[in-house]
């Protein structure tokens, strides 16, 4: 074996943590050690080379032979050595889950390639295990093509894990982050195979209650599948879920009926969320941006969105009817079931091929180890006959006596908070509050209320000045 400097510290993790056999890195010391005597020879002019090869250089040789991953080399050459959980070898990092960091990974044995969703142990109370432990059991017993599927679960020390299917390709927020607005047959395709996917937990009789377009994954030929199905509560048994009394979701898909009375939560409020994820699929705008968690959950139980063709003028109305029948504010008059939210979106559909999604480049971020925007404000008037669809639902809404307070775009907020009664959250002081007690545009009123009169009254007695010297 090549003599590999002591001081390597990939080297040495990398043989502690098992993924790279001895004679792997010996092999691509020797090719480093190669490379390298190439380079220094061409800027030597021939003189004996000098030198080992860095760290990064023996890296980008294992990673090059297949042996590592550049998320593994990244980890062992800061030292980690434990890239595993269970029989799972982690190979990259995915994202922030709504339960825990979710990972790329490989099953040992059969080579299964799977995301592996982790409960932090800092998060490890007894509500929080309850309920990662209920998540596994839902998902295991789920078998639908446009669901993400539960593989394995399991526990590595204090680390609890669930292993699902591995999705290729972006979640529909970053989708529409990144490309913007979808054109109504994509986004057809996307909403209609996320609404079969709802459609099959609702006949198992699971509720989701946190539909949303990061919990939609969309694989590159188009190909939708829904997430965190496990969050839900079972529909005829929601008093055993240990969320039960809480607002489970997030603000900007809420439902008024989750917002109400969170325990009365049924089947049409996933068709309120997802018909909201579609206004925003098709607009690149939640259909109440701005303002905090406590003025989002206030409009959608008294406002009516701006009219989605606003930010998409060449939607056709009848496309438009759809997405303000699954967002009536009244659960009766919302489109019933899942099945007839597909059904109504088939016609619009292009094939799941012609969705082309494309992939993220790498975040220029270190991603975390395993476990052990700003907008103007719109200001234009809503179109009327989008008005007048929700004006009654909209109406009824008022009795709550709750009243609209002014919001500025931002991004989508979590909420999870106590209820039944409507929360109140603080509201952060805007840049204007913390710089001055009043506002620019108060500033500005106070300033013309005093200064006109004065100016007037000045102008008068000039002007009787002049009339008395000249007359």
């Amino acid at each position: 074996m090549s003599s590999i400097p002591s001081d390597s510290v990939l080297a040495a993790a990398a043989i502690a943590s098992g993924l790279v056999q001895p004679n792997q890195l010996d092999y691509a010391y020797r090719v480093a050690k190669h490379r390298l005597s190439q380079v220094n020879m061409a800027r030597n002019q021939g003189n004996t080379p000098t030198g080992e090869p860095s760290d990064a250089l023996l890296a980008e040789i294992l990673i090059e032979q297949d042996v590592l991953t550049l998320y593994q080399a990244t980890q062992l050459s800061s030292g980690r050595t434990k890239l595993t959980l269970g029989p799972y070898v982690i190979t990259d990092f995915v994202g922030q889950g709504g339960m825990g960091q979710v990972f790329k990974a490989v099953h040992k044995v059969m080579g299964r390639i799977c995301a592996v969703k982790v409960l932090p142990v800092h998060r490890k109370t007894p509500e929080a295990l309850t309920s990662f432990i209920r998540e596994i059991r839902l998902q295991a017993g789920l078998d639908c093509p446009y669901l993400v599927r539960a593989f394995d679960a399991g526990q590595d020390g204090n680390v609890h894990y669930l292993v699902t299917e591995f999705v290729a390709g972006m979640d529909l927020r970053k989708l529409v982050r990144k490309n913007g607005a979808l054109p109504v047959s994509q986004a057809a395709s996307i909403i209609m195979q996320a609404a079969l996917g709802l459609d099959y937990a609702h006949e198992q009789g699971l509720i989701h209650r946190d539909v949303k377009p990061g919990n939609i994954l969309v694989t590159p030929d188009g190909q939708a599948k829904v997430s965190d199905v496990g969050l839900a509560g079972f529909a005829q048994n929601l008093l055993d879920d240990p969320r039960a009394g809480k607002i489970v979701g997030t603000a900007d898909y809420l439902s008024p009926e989750q917002i109400r009375a969170p325990l009365d939560v049924r089947t049409v409020s996933d068709i309120y969320s997802l018909g909201c994820t579609l206004y925003y699929t098709v607009c690149a705008k939640v259909p109440f941006p701005g303002g905090d968690t406590q003025s989002k959950l206030k409009r959608h139980l008294e406002e009516t969105p701006w009219h989605p063709r606003k930010f998409a003028p060449d939607l056709p109305e009848d496309f438009v009817d759809i997405i303000a029948d699954m967002m009536d504010k009244d659960p009766q008059k919302r489109i019933p079931t899942a099945a007839e939210v597909a059904a109504r979106l088939e016609p619009w559909a292009g094939s799941p091929d012609s969705v082309s999604v494309g992939r993220l480049g790498k975040s220029p971020w270190l991603p975390p180890p395993p476990p052990s925007d700003a907008e103007a404000p719109v200001v234009a008037e809503p179109v009327d006959d989008w008005q007048a669809r929700q004006e009654s639902s909209v109406s009824r809404a008022h009795n709550t006596g709750a009243t609209i307070e002014a919001s500025w775009p931002q991004q989508e907020t979590d909420a999870a908070i106590s209820s039944p009664a409507l929360p109140q959250v603080d509201v952060a002081p805007t840049a204007a509050d913390t710089n001055s007690p009043m506002s620019a545009s108060m500033i500005i009123g106070l300033t013309l209320a005093v200064a006109l009169p004065l100016a007037i009254s000045i102008g008068a007695i000039i002007g009787f000045l002049i009339h008395r010297a000249f007359f």
